[in-house]
Protein backbone atom coordinates (compact mmCIF):
# COMPACT_ATOMS: atom_id res chain seq x y z
CA UNK A 1 0.00 0.00 0.00
CA UNK A 2 1.25 3.49 -0.85
CA UNK A 3 2.07 6.05 1.86
CA UNK A 4 -1.04 7.99 0.84
CA UNK A 5 -3.10 4.81 1.15
CA UNK A 6 -1.61 4.09 4.59
CA UNK A 7 -2.42 7.64 5.73
CA UNK A 8 -5.98 7.29 4.44
CA UNK A 9 -6.38 3.95 6.18
CA UNK A 10 -5.14 5.51 9.45
CA UNK A 11 -7.70 8.33 9.04
CA UNK A 12 -10.47 5.75 8.62
CA UNK A 13 -9.37 3.91 11.79
CA UNK A 14 -9.24 7.18 13.77
CA UNK A 15 -12.74 8.11 12.57
CA UNK A 16 -14.04 4.64 13.43
CA UNK A 17 -12.61 4.94 16.96
CA UNK A 18 -14.61 8.15 17.49
CA UNK A 19 -17.80 6.78 15.95
CA UNK A 20 -17.65 3.44 17.76
CA UNK A 21 -16.98 5.32 21.02
CA UNK A 22 -20.10 7.40 20.44
CA UNK A 23 -22.48 4.80 18.95
CA UNK A 24 -21.00 1.39 19.73
CA UNK A 25 -20.37 -1.11 16.96
CA UNK A 26 -24.00 -2.10 16.52
CA UNK A 27 -25.23 1.50 16.48
CA UNK A 28 -22.55 2.82 14.13
CA UNK A 29 -23.12 2.78 10.40
CA UNK A 30 -20.40 2.01 7.90
CA UNK A 31 -21.62 5.00 5.88
CA UNK A 32 -21.04 7.35 8.83
CA UNK A 33 -17.38 6.30 8.93
CA UNK A 34 -17.04 6.94 5.19
CA UNK A 35 -18.68 10.35 5.56
CA UNK A 36 -16.38 11.31 8.45
CA UNK A 37 -13.31 10.92 6.22
CA UNK A 38 -14.91 12.27 3.01
CA UNK A 39 -15.00 8.91 1.28
CA UNK A 40 -17.78 7.30 -0.69
CA UNK A 41 -18.98 3.94 0.56
CA UNK A 42 -17.19 2.17 -2.34
CA UNK A 43 -14.08 4.19 -1.43
CA UNK A 44 -14.24 2.95 2.16
CA UNK A 45 -14.76 -0.62 0.91
CA UNK A 46 -11.41 -0.30 -0.84
CA UNK A 47 -9.74 -0.12 2.60
CA UNK A 48 -12.12 -2.30 4.61
CA UNK A 49 -14.42 -4.81 2.90
CA UNK A 50 -16.98 -4.60 5.72
CA UNK A 51 -17.69 -3.11 9.15
CA UNK A 52 -16.44 -6.23 10.97
CA UNK A 53 -13.01 -5.95 9.32
CA UNK A 54 -12.89 -2.30 10.39
CA UNK A 55 -13.88 -3.22 13.96
CA UNK A 56 -11.14 -5.84 14.23
CA UNK A 57 -8.61 -3.35 12.86
CA UNK A 58 -9.69 -0.78 15.47
CA UNK A 59 -9.21 -3.36 18.22
CA UNK A 60 -5.77 -4.37 16.91
CA UNK A 61 -4.78 -0.71 16.62
CA UNK A 62 -5.82 -0.11 20.22
CA UNK A 63 -3.79 -3.05 21.51
CA UNK A 64 -0.77 -2.15 19.36
CA UNK A 65 -0.81 1.28 21.01
CA UNK A 66 -1.56 0.08 24.53
CA UNK A 67 1.93 -0.92 25.61
CA UNK A 68 0.85 -4.46 26.53
CA UNK A 69 3.93 -6.62 25.90
CA UNK A 70 3.40 -9.19 23.15
CA UNK A 71 5.90 -11.67 24.58
CA UNK A 72 5.95 -11.60 28.35
CA UNK A 73 7.03 -15.13 29.15
CA UNK A 74 9.71 -13.96 31.58
CA UNK A 75 8.35 -10.67 32.89
CA UNK A 76 8.56 -10.27 36.65
CA UNK A 77 5.37 -9.57 38.58
CA UNK A 78 6.49 -6.15 39.83
CA UNK A 79 7.56 -5.13 36.30
CA UNK A 80 4.21 -6.34 34.98
CA UNK A 81 2.32 -4.24 37.56
CA UNK A 82 4.50 -1.25 36.72
CA UNK A 83 3.69 -1.69 33.01
CA UNK A 84 -0.01 -1.74 33.87
CA UNK A 85 0.41 1.49 35.84
CA UNK A 86 2.13 3.08 32.82
CA UNK A 87 -0.70 1.86 30.56
CA UNK A 88 -3.27 3.27 32.96
CA UNK A 89 -1.52 6.68 32.94
CA UNK A 90 -1.47 6.60 29.16
CA UNK A 91 -5.17 5.68 29.06
CA UNK A 92 -5.99 8.64 31.31
CA UNK A 93 -4.93 10.90 28.44
CA UNK A 94 -7.07 9.07 25.86
CA UNK A 95 -10.68 9.03 27.08
CA UNK A 96 -12.03 8.42 23.57
CA UNK A 97 -9.91 5.31 23.13
CA UNK A 98 -10.85 4.02 26.58
CA UNK A 99 -14.52 4.71 25.85
CA UNK A 100 -14.54 2.80 22.55
CA UNK A 101 -12.71 -0.13 24.10
CA UNK A 102 -15.02 -0.28 27.13
CA UNK A 103 -18.15 -0.07 24.96
CA UNK A 104 -16.96 -2.71 22.52
CA UNK A 105 -15.80 -4.99 25.36
CA UNK A 106 -19.26 -4.90 26.95
CA UNK A 107 -21.08 -5.06 23.62
CA UNK A 108 -19.04 -8.15 22.65
CA UNK A 109 -20.84 -10.06 25.44
CA UNK A 110 -23.98 -10.06 23.30
CA UNK A 111 -24.82 -13.12 21.27
CA UNK A 112 -23.03 -13.46 17.91
CA UNK A 113 -21.06 -10.23 18.28
CA UNK A 114 -18.22 -10.20 15.72
CA UNK A 115 -15.59 -9.21 18.31
CA UNK A 116 -16.59 -11.79 20.91
CA UNK A 117 -13.80 -14.24 20.06
CA UNK A 118 -11.24 -11.43 19.87
CA UNK A 119 -12.11 -10.21 23.38
CA UNK A 120 -12.22 -13.78 24.77
CA UNK A 121 -8.77 -14.53 23.36
CA UNK A 122 -7.37 -11.20 24.54
CA UNK A 123 -8.70 -11.73 28.07
CA UNK A 124 -7.22 -15.24 28.25
CA UNK A 125 -3.87 -14.04 26.88
CA UNK A 126 -3.56 -11.14 29.33
CA UNK A 127 -4.75 -13.24 32.27
CA UNK A 128 -2.16 -15.91 31.38
CA UNK A 129 0.62 -13.29 31.23
CA UNK A 130 -0.36 -11.91 34.64
CA UNK A 131 -0.94 -15.29 36.28
CA UNK A 132 2.42 -16.49 34.96
CA UNK A 133 4.15 -13.44 36.44
CA UNK A 134 2.51 -13.98 39.82
CA UNK A 135 3.32 -17.72 39.72
CA UNK A 136 6.99 -16.92 39.07
CA UNK A 137 6.89 -14.52 42.02
CA UNK A 138 5.61 -17.33 44.23
CA UNK A 139 8.27 -19.73 42.94
CA UNK A 140 10.97 -17.13 43.65
CA UNK A 141 9.71 -16.66 47.21
CA UNK A 142 8.71 -13.03 46.53
CA UNK A 143 4.94 -13.65 46.86
CA UNK A 144 3.28 -15.55 49.69
CA UNK A 145 2.47 -19.14 48.84
CA UNK A 146 -1.25 -18.87 49.64
CA UNK A 147 -1.85 -16.58 46.65
CA UNK A 148 -3.78 -17.98 43.67
CA UNK A 149 -2.09 -16.46 40.58
CA UNK A 150 -5.17 -16.73 38.33
CA UNK A 151 -7.47 -15.25 40.96
CA UNK A 152 -5.15 -12.26 41.46
CA UNK A 153 -4.87 -11.81 37.68
CA UNK A 154 -8.67 -11.80 37.37
CA UNK A 155 -8.87 -9.26 40.20
CA UNK A 156 -6.37 -6.89 38.57
CA UNK A 157 -8.17 -7.04 35.22
CA UNK A 158 -11.56 -6.52 36.86
CA UNK A 159 -10.29 -3.57 38.90
CA UNK A 160 -8.72 -1.93 35.84
CA UNK A 161 -11.77 -2.40 33.63
CA UNK A 162 -14.23 -1.31 36.33
CA UNK A 163 -12.15 1.72 37.22
CA UNK A 164 -12.13 2.81 33.57
CA UNK A 165 -15.93 2.68 33.44
CA UNK A 166 -16.22 4.66 36.70
CA UNK A 167 -13.78 7.26 35.34
CA UNK A 168 -15.64 7.56 32.04
CA UNK A 169 -18.92 7.99 33.89
CA UNK A 170 -17.62 10.52 36.40
CA UNK A 171 -14.20 11.91 35.42
CA UNK A 172 -14.46 14.82 37.85
CA UNK A 173 -14.89 12.46 40.82
CA UNK A 174 -12.68 9.52 39.84
CA UNK A 175 -8.93 9.96 39.61
CA UNK A 176 -8.07 6.91 37.53
CA UNK A 177 -4.30 7.21 37.92
CA UNK A 178 -4.30 7.79 41.68
CA UNK A 179 -6.90 5.07 42.27
CA UNK A 180 -5.01 2.44 40.28
CA UNK A 181 -1.65 3.34 41.79
CA UNK A 182 -3.18 3.08 45.26
CA UNK A 183 -4.73 -0.29 44.40
CA UNK A 184 -1.40 -1.64 43.11
CA UNK A 185 0.39 -0.49 46.29
CA UNK A 186 -2.23 -2.26 48.45
CA UNK A 187 -2.01 -5.39 46.31
CA UNK A 188 1.78 -5.53 46.63
CA UNK A 189 1.59 -5.12 50.43
CA UNK A 190 -1.00 -7.89 50.65
CA UNK A 191 0.84 -10.52 48.58
CA UNK A 192 4.56 -9.76 48.99
CA UNK A 193 6.53 -11.89 51.40
CA UNK A 194 7.91 -10.07 54.43
CA UNK A 195 11.50 -8.96 54.34
CA UNK A 196 13.62 -9.80 57.38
Amino acid sequence: MSKKGERRRAEVIAAAVEIFARDGFNGASFASVAEAVDLTLPGLLHYFPNKVDLLLEVLEWRDDNSGIPANSAAIGWRDMLEQLQCLNRKNAGMPGVVRVFSILNAEALTENHPASDWFDERFSHIRDIMAGSFARGIAAGEITTGVDPEMIANEVIAFMDGLQVAWLRSPDKVDMVKSFDSYVARLIRSIETGKD
